[in-house]
């Protein structure tokens, strides 16, 4: 089958470019290249960076220049040109409404993926253009597929778009593997430091992590990330970013490649999660795939931290405090806790798995 997505960061992660940035893209592009390298037909519109009509194919996803004109009207060009079964949009967007009735007109069904836990709430989700949110509802309404990231989300939909919704685990494509191990650095020769890593913006709650760091000193936090307005006041990533520069015990790097980030996270003794809401964080996949513990203050997709033994769940900054400082301390609860999170990864976030399950769902939709 053919499948269409329309998002020119697929391509910046694909092609590698340095400041590839977006967890929906990042984990577009990897559901793309898993299709693909199972047989899928995959398109991938892209605007700007490639000339109109340009094409190049990467780990088998072939990405197509559009031009830049009417986007609503580029999109229609797109869809009638390369007619795929499946047109994939990801993330809450007052364009959808109009996408869905775009690519029905070109004889294309469409699936709207969920990337955060508010994106099932049309009137809070977190779009560009909040009154514009009966456009994103209609969309929700009319599109043929919903994949949602865990059965919070799922429970979160509207009752009447839950029979045509499915979970759809994130893909992740593991560390070298040899037997029945991952290779990966051993907590016992990782440095101490924690990892924190996200858009600078209200809801990741990076001011918690500044609180945290500074309750305790001795311990070094790296912080990567670039600043964003997305549901935050025009000066909201800058004062913050002020805020990591008076800490003595925090390195903030800013932007950085997307290489860079996993190896940070690979090679740190523990994650740390500060948001306020998200839906199955990229950084929490990244961090179990090569074997770091993740704290977090809120956030626990079906309550896999807690219930499968990932990291801890702190709920408060105080707590929080605690519990890095007891994990720090012990390389060996660390690694039982590393050999518990890559088995999850395996077991739930293989490509053959996550494709499988795609399959099923699109299969059960015709």
């Amino acid at each position: 089958m053919k499948i269409g997505f329309i998002n020119c960061g697929i391509y910046a992660y694909a092609s590698g470019a340095p400041l590839a940035a977006g967890g929906a893209e990042r984990d577009l592009w990897l559901l793309g290249a898993a299709l693909a390298n199972f047989g899928w037909s995959v398109k991938v519109a892209v605007r700007g960076d490639l000339d109109p009509k340009a094409r190049t194919s990467i780990h088998g996803v072939e990405f197509i220049g559009i031009g830049r004109g009417q986007i609503l009207l580029e999109w229609y060009r797109f869809l009638s040109s390369e007619r795929p079964d499946w047109l994939f949009w990801r993330c809450a967007d007052p364009r959808l409404g109009a996408l869905v009735e775009i690519a029905a007109r070109a004889g294309v069904r469409t699936i709207f993926s969920v990337g955060c836990d508010l994106d099932v709430e049309p009137r809070h989700a977190p779009l560009y253009r909040p009154r514009w949110w009966p456009l994103y509802a209609w969309g929700l309404s009319r599109t043929h597929r919903i994949f949602v990231q865990h059965q919070g989300q799922l429970c979160g939909l509207r009752p009447e778009w839950q029979s045509k919704a499915s979970i759809l685990p994130k893909v992740c494509f593991l560390p070298g593997i040899v037997g029945d191990g991952i290779l990966v650095k051993p907590h016992s020769e990782r440095a101490k430091y924690v990892v924190w890593a996200g858009s600078l913006i209200k809801f990741k709650r990076p001011d918690l992590l500044i609180e945290i760091a500074r309750k305790l000193p001795a311990i070094r936090f790296v912080v990567c990330g670039g600043p964003s307005t997305l549901m935050s006041a025009p000066d909201y990533s800058g004062r913050i970013i002020d805020e990591l520069g008076k800490t003595a015990n925090i390195e903030y790097l800013g932007q950085i490649p997307p290489d860079k980030a996993q190896k940070l996270i690979a090679e740190a003794a523990l994650l740390l999660s500060t948001s306020d809401t998200e839906g199955f964080p990229n950084t929490f996949v990244q961090a179990w795939s090569s074997g770091t513990p993740v704290i977090s203050l809120k956030i626990d997709p079906d309550h896999n931290i807690q219930r499968l033994g990932l990291g801890v769940v702190s709920r408060s900054a105080e707590r929080a405090a605690a519990d890095i400082t007891a994990l720090i301390d012990s390389a060996d609860r660390r690694e039982a806790i590393a050999c518990r999170a890559r088995s999850f990864i395996l077991e739930n976030h293989s490509a053959a798995t996550v494709v499988g399950l795609f399959e099923h769902a699109i299969h059960h939709a015709l």
